[in-house]
């Protein structure tokens, strides 16, 4: 390659970098595949999204002080599914302090929003206390509001 094409390829990489990173969310949660992770508001803590072809991962990017406390940190998985049109279904975590370590797993699924920018998952859990199923079941909803490119 001459001089002169290292230049306009530079340039040209430069440009196409400035365009992804200036794309509307929406155009990134369009796409089968991950341009780039994406961070999403839940609940109070900062998540990671990735994605590879239509298998989702959230992690938690910053997670609020009680999580801490339960023992989440950067990069602790809160989901993994799939990515089905607008529809996310999967795994879930509830985690406790009681049970640092071993968080309570459930199939949670729901819709993106039209202007995806908000993915809300439901599902039904077992409710534990102190570690110790009570026989009970509760109905969680998970909402991730898109924040920004990560």
């Amino acid at each position: 390659m001459t001089q002169k094409n290292k230049g306009w390829a530079g340039r040209l990489y430069g440009l196409m970098i400035a365009a992804a990173l200036a794309a509307p969310a929406s155009l990134i949660a369009n796409s089968g595949t991950a341009e780039a992770a994406s961070c999403w508001w839940h609940n109070g803590s900062l998540m990671r999204l990735e994605a590879s072809g239509n298998q989702r991962w959230m992690y938690y990017e910053r997670p609020r002080q009680v999580l801490r406390n339960a023992g989440v940190r950067r990069g602790t998985l809160l989901f993994n599914g799939r990515k089905n049109g607008n529809w996310y279904s999967g795994t879930a975590r509830r985690f406790s302090k009681f049970c640092p370590g071993t968080p309570l797993e459930y199939f949670v699924e729901g819709p993106v929003s039209q202007n995806q920018l908000r993915v809300t998952v439901h599902g039904v859990r077992n409710v534990y206390r102190r570690c110790r199923d009570t026989g009970r079941r509760a109905q969680d909803t998970l909402v991730f509001t898109y924040a920004h490119q990560c």
